[in-house]
């Protein structure tokens, strides 16, 4: 799922905490203030967009400061670099998304309408935080620099709980005998969320045709289709 090289050639575009802007944003963030908290969010969403226009190793604080109409003082008053603004918020959208697959997986449901409800769960947040999560699933987390290897890390294990949850609802349909046995559960598995995730070369909710909700019913109806192993209605 990972596509983009990231040798960051703009590691070093930060401002630390011995500035004047970064000592009052340090003291803000000790605040911790809704408000502050709100329009670092929506600094980071907004951001997206250029993140996935330039690519994320190519995106400077100043390139992020123009798309975004402000300039860097702003910025800097809100995050230390451009590495700040795009890890906080990837990190809890992703977050949300395995919560949600894993608690999709430990429901009482059938096996198939957990599957449709991963796809259209995941499509769905595509669409909602477009492009942030794009940015993501192109990101190589194995190529990143130094500064950034915990989160690596940290992000590592969030794909590996998500990739685990999906395997295992495929397996439980495996086993129960709803699912046709084509491959393994784990190949099953990585071609549902590869499925969904290669939207990222197409899918963009101010020019695709479809929206998320009906990309993303449209796959859940093509998996439950074809792997179920007799004929199925759209409710899975």
């Amino acid at each position: 799922m990972t596509e983009t090289p990231t040798g960051d050639a703009n590691a070093n575009d930060n401002l630390d905490s011995g500035s004047a802007i970064g000592r009052r944003r340090d003291l803000a963030q000790s605040k911790g203030s809704q408000a502050y908290q709100q329009r670092r969010r929506e600094i980071a969403l907004a951001a997206g967009n250029v993140f996935y226009e330039r690519g994320y190793a190519d995106t400077t604080i100043s390139d992020i400061a123009k798309g975004l109409e402000t300039d860097r003082a702003t910025l800097y008053y809100y995050f230390t670099n451009k590495q700040e603004i795009f890890d906080a918020v990837v990190s809890e959208l992703a977050e949300a998304d395995v919560t949600y697959a894993e608690q999709v997986q430990a429901s009482a449901e059938p096996s198939l309408t957990k599957l449709r409800q991963l796809v259209t769960g995941l499509m769905n947040s595509y669409g909602e935080h477009y492009p942030l999560l794009y940015v993501y699933v192109r990101e190589n987390l194995a190529a990143v620099g130094d500064e950034r290897t915990v989160w690596s890390e940290q992000m590592r294990t969030v794909n590996r709980r998500y990739d685990t949850a999906v395997t295992a609802v495929v397996q439980e349909g495996l086993d129960d005998g709803t699912i046709r046995p084509l491959a393994s559960a784990r190949v099953l598995a990585f071609g549902i969320i590869g499925m969904v995730g290669w939207t990222n070369r197409w899918f963009a909710p101010d020019r695709s045709a479809e929206d998320a909700e009906t990309i993303g019913a449209a796959y859940a109806d093509m998996v439950v289709q074809g792997l179920a192993t007799r004929p199925t209605t759209g409710a899975g």
